[in-house]
């Protein structure tokens, strides 16, 4: 599997800009953050939208426990209220369902998102009702591991790189970013690996806040 961190690729992208060299200087190389392929990374993701990540993960982990086995046949079949005792509010519930709901008829194949190229399946992902840029930014980053992805929509991520590249606005990061292609979820790796560094010390994944 390509991994987005990796020798090659930091070598070229510290050497387009000053921003990343500085990054690994003072904090290292970021930590490839990855997760496994398939509907139960994707729905992880979807409740991460919008709360941070320690909750998300606290209504992931009631969810999971809840259901015999992760399945979109087990979500489907779930109550609202079921959903509520999961701590899973109205709109995660249907956006779940959706997701399922586009599995189990077939409408999206989660193991033929790998053969893609990237914005063939961030059309298959965004197609989902409840699945926006973010939600397939990181679903394309971390569980396929896509070189070059840049989530603009992730707070952390737009913060960062206005501080370290001295810019005001979500489209001046936007502009910066062309210049880090093909390279720009190693350079994604490295802000959120800044921010988490400098902020909240090493956290980890699930420190990351974004939106959807």
């Amino acid at each position: 599997m390509k991994n987005i961190v990796n020798g090659e690729d930091i070598k070229r992208l510290l050497r387009i800009d000053r921003i990343f060299a500085f990054i690994d200087d003072n904090y290292g190389h970021p930590p490839n953050w990855s997760r496994p392929r398939g509907f139960t990374s994707l729905s992880r993701i979807i409740l991460e939208q919008h709360i941070s990540l320690a909750s998300a993960n606290a209504h992931f982990l009631k969810l999971r426990n809840y259901l015999t086995d992760f399945t979109p046949l087990n979500i489907i079949k779930l109550t609202d209220d079921e959903m509520r005792i999961c701590q899973i509010s109205r709109q995660k519930s249907k956006y779940l369902r959706e997701l399922s709901s586009a599995i189990l008829g077939d409408a999206l194949d989660l193991q033929e998102l790998s053969k893609l190229n990237e914005e063939e399946a961030r059309k298959q992902l965004t197609s989902i009702k409840g699945i926006g840029d973010w939600t397939a930014d990181i679903y394309l980053m971390f569980c396929l591991q896509s070189k070059d992805i840049f989530p603009l929509g992730d707070i952390a991520i737009v913060k960062a790189a206005k501080e370290l590249g001295r810019v005001e606005t979500k489209a001046d990061v936007a502009s910066l970013s062309e210049n880090w292609k093909p390279f720009r979820s190693l350079a994604a790796y490295y802000l959120w690996h800044y921010y988490l560094s400098k902020k909240q010390g090493d956290m980890g994944p699930n420190a990351l806040f974004s939106s959807n």
